[in-house]
């Protein structure tokens, strides 16, 4: 029996090495120019976007930098990344998933005359690739901005009017997959000190795009089959299949993503369909279907809601997901809202983009709008309104709607142009918005300052897709994904030259330096500020209340200016911090999180980063902060933000070496907002008598614990 038991053992040992040989990553090329080489990057060994994503992904991937400075995708460009080694590297490398990011260069003087062979050229790489590996996963980038002014060189007109456009041809000839990148940084010049490349946080932007491309789970769809359309016309959409048919006397577009995601979402378009398309193009991206059915001259009337009813049971009997997204633009919400206020189960969330809420502003231009008459005749006409006294009285509007909808908890999104004379805000959003807040509802408006009308949309929409996806359940929370930081900035005070890496490296050599000690304060900038023994950091407001109260105990600040939630996670995990055994733990994080994300995905986060403590450090207290109060008076965004995470975290079941902490009994004045002798004007960092107040707090808890 016991050869026997050796024998199965074996037997194990074997079938598990094995496997382990055979689990290979899945390998990743970036193919590129300057931009996936890292070039302007600071720590550009450890910053480009290619070790962003490999950081980010972890075991199981290998990501390969191929990007070479100053190359074109074209072949007689003026310096072809077709003559480079890295090109042929790739090639041999025979990756699972390539993503190409050429073009910018092409943009140039000299290499424009060349754009004609440009589709040839891409083509031909892509062959290529293929004939490596057929099965290849291609992800074509499009270029991001440039900011220059020299027409000679690389120049965004001719990146943005004509490459974009052949890349996009290109993906739709070979049905790849695109991503574009150009709006993400559209409003973001600071990003580019050199006014072509990135810096190391927009290698971050970068990487963080290609990990959401890898990680999505997409299943096999043809949304066409499921409807059993065979004469749909097939064109073009930025470089997405798109079909236009008639189905049950419906005229209908449908735009099909590359790779459909599983439960298959889609966002239903009215009014306008193709106009300010960046929402729709980057949703396709990420595996969204775009429908359009056309009640163009129906201004949301009970025919309209008929026909969509119609177009909802086609669109779901064919597969499609049973809460679409609506987005309305201008008169597009009129059936919008309409429609979801008689089908409120049916909706997973509204984008409405300056809409018509009241047609008695417009079209009937009975208020300050001029409307259009000869439209207000047609919309009386469609709800069977004899004369404007009767129009005057109908309560149908969507504006009469609000209870229905706030009490349907369906989230809300409004982008709104604040000096709007067509559909003007406060005849429409304002009145609105403020009836849905009182009513409990869930709406976000966006005004924009000094716009009317036009144009609608958002030049960079991320702000509208992050709404999208966490309302349908697709938002990477990048708060709880491992991955270390890429801050470099002169104002993080650090010692010059000395970055995030820097920092990192001399706070884990500290930690196994240091022998046994009594506290460890982990954290952002508001942690680094208690200084301690790092001659790296430069601006220590908070060493001499730690000299003070802590004195006794051997104490080590591991604060990073600009870290998150994950960045803490990164350091924990591939740190020594267990090599000084510290009898307690401070942890405050969170804060750096609020622009980027939402407090339920700051909570994940945070829950992320309290369980790797507990596993690296389990012999340790830990006085958990989470972020400290932030927001100098009770209704700011930042206390808002604050309070509901930690209306979470408190009520949380900790076990009995954690001890959840909150500084708002120390900081905060009667009125609610901040203690000003105690906070900096960004109502984030502390002054040292913040620090002074906050370390009186810490060691009252170390002395009670103990």
């Amino acid at each position: 029996m016991k050869h026997i038991l050796i024998t199965l053992s074996l037997i194990v040992l074997i079938g598990l090495s094995t496997f382990a040989r055979s689990a290979k990553p899945i390998k990743i090329a970036c193919i590129g120019n300057s931009i996936t080489y890292g070039a302007g990057v600071a720590d550009r060994i450890n910053n480009n976007y290619p070790q962003q994503l490999a950081n980010m992904l972890g075991d199981g991937y290998e990501v390969k930098n191929f990007g070479v400075s100053a190359r074109t995708m074209l072949k007689k460009g003026d310096y072809p990344y077709w003559a480079e080694q890295a090109y042929k590297d790739a090639l041999h490398y025979k990756a699972d998933i390539v993503f190409i990011k050429l073009g910018t260069n092409d943009s140039k003087l000299h290499n424009r005359v060349y754009l004609n062979e440009f589709e040839a050229d891409c083509k031909d790489m892509i062959a290529q690739l293929r004939r490596k590996k057929m099965d290849c996963r291609i992800v074509l980038m499009l270029p991001v901005p440039a900011f220059t002014s020299d027409t000679t060189l690389i120049w965004d007109p001719v990146i943005r009017q004509r490459i974009t456009p052949i890349i996009q041809k290109v993906a739709y000839d070979e049905q790849l997959e695109v991503v574009d990148l150009y709006p993400m940084f559209t409003d973001k010049e600071s990003m580019f000190p050199d006014k072509i490349h990135p810096t190391s946080l927009g290698a971050t932007m970068m990487a963080k795009r290609a990990y959401e491309v890898i990680k999505q789970a997409f299943s096999s769809f043809n949304v066409i089959d499921g409807l059993g359309v065979a004469d749909a016309q097939k064109t073009s959409f930025y470089g997405f299949d798109q079909y236009d048919f008639t189905k049950e006397g419906l005229q209908i577009k449908v735009v099909a993503p590359k790779r459909a995601l599983k439960d298959k979402p889609w966002i239903w378009r009215a009014r306008f369909f193709g106009h300010e398309p960046q929402t729709d193009i980057a949703l396709l991206e990420r595996g969204y279907h775009v429908v359009y059915c056309d009640v163009a001259n129906l201004y949301g009337s009970p025919e309209a809601v008929s026909r969509w009813n119609q177009c909802y049971n086609l669109m779901t009997k064919a597969g499609l997901n049973s809460k679409p997204v609506l987005e309305g633009m201008s008169r597009g919400g009129l059936i919008v809202y309409n429609w979801a206020a008689a089908n409120i189960d049916k909706v997973s969330c509204i984008y409405a983009d300056a809409p018509v809420l009241n047609a008695l502003s417009w079209p009937g231009g009975f208020y300050a709008s001029q409307g259009s008459a000869s439209d207000w005749e047609k919309a009386k006409i469609c709800y069977q309104l004899k004369s404007d006294q009767e129009a005057k009285a109908f309560k149908e509007w969507p504006i009469h709607r609000v209870e229905t909808l706030a009490k349907s908890g369906i989230p809300i999104l409004h982008v709104c142009g604040e000096s709007n004379k067509v559909v003007p805000v406060y005849e429409n959003t304002i009145p609105f918005e403020k009836r849905i807040k009182a009513l409990g509802g869930h709406i976000k408006v966006i005004y924009k300052e000094g716009v009317d009308h036009h144009p609608h949309s958002l030049k960079n929409p991320n702000v509208i897709i992050d709404f999208i996806l966490r309302n349908t359940g697709h938002k990477t929370n990048f708060a709880a994904i491992t991955a270390p930081g890429s801050e470099f900035r002169s104002a993080a005070g650090w010692a010059q030259g000395k970055g995030w890496w820097d920092q990192a490296a001399q706070i884990d050599s500290l930690c196994q330096a240091s022998g046994d000690i009594d506290l460890l304060l982990i954290g952002n900038s508001i942690t680094q500020g208690w200084g301690g023994p790092r001659n790296w950091v430069s601006y220590k407001p908070g060493q001499k209340a730690g000299d003070k109260h802590f004195r006794g105990m051997k104490w080590l600040g591991a604060g990073i200016s600009g870290d998150r939630t994950q960045h803490v996670m990164w350091r924990l995990e591939k740190g020594h911090y267990d090599a000084c055994t510290p009898d307690f733990v401070n942890v405050a994080i969170g804060v750096n999180n609020f622009g980027d994300n939402s407090a339920e995905e700051i909570v994940a986060g945070l829950k992320r980063v309290l369980e790797t403590v507990q596993v690296k450090l389990p012999k340790a207290h830990i006085l958990f902060f989470g972020p400290l109060p932030a927001g100098l008076d009770s209704e700011s965004s930042q206390r808002t933000k604050y309070n509901t995470i930690h209306k979470v975290i408190k009520n949380w079941k900790y076990a009995d070496k954690v001890h959840y902490c909150n500084l708002e009994s120390v900081v905060l004045n009667a009125d609610g907002t901040l203690n000003r002798d105690y906070y900096g004007v960004d109502g984030i960092h502390l002054l040292p008598a913040g620090y002074d107040a906050w370390g009186k707090f810490i060691r009252a808890k170390i002395d009670v614990v103990k």
